[in-house]
């Protein structure tokens, strides 16, 4: 006998994503707004760190009946973790020994990183990205390809 799954309301939603966020240390869940309509999440507000506005991003993706999710948290980075793009630059091409350095280009724009080119497994784009997302002065990632 199959049973039937309750349906999630946006009510029930936002309420599962605001846990969800309580209880991930890396976030304050007080920076974060939380709006849903038809499943798809809408997270506001402003951190001091990418890997902040990340974390929140998979905080509510990992809640059951989150159709999509869109991402508006800013970035305000404190004076003492502002860098230059080039200085960004500089630390997010001393990636990884896991990551042939010839497979990734890194290009970097108000702090965005963009890491251009292919790596042949799917562990060095996930290993280049979360090095990059952690980089001091980093306020948004653009992701490497991996070859089907």
């Amino acid at each position: 006998m199959a049973t039937a799954v309750a349906h999630q309301t946006d009510e029930d939603i936002q309420r599962e994503v605001l846990l969800e966020l309580k209880w991930d240390a890396k976030i304050a869940p007080n920076e974060i707004g939380v709006a849903v309509k038809n499943g798809v999440v809408t997270l506001t507000g402003a951190v001091d760190a990418f890997h902040k506005r990340w974390a929140a991003e998979r905080a509510a993706l990992r809640v059951r009946g989150v159709k999509g999710v869109a991402n508006e948290i800013e970035v305000r980075l404190p004076a003492m973790n502002q860098q230059t793009d080039t200085e960004i630059a500089a630390r997010a091409l001393a990636l990884n020994s896991t990551i042939p350095q010839e497979a990734i280009k890194v290009s970097v724009s108000h702090g965005w990183v963009t890491l251009q080119g292919e790596v042949e497994w799917q562990y060095q784009r996930r290993e280049a990205e979360r090095i990059v997302r952690n980089l001091r002065g980093v306020t948004g990632v653009v992701g490497v390809r991996v070859p089907v």
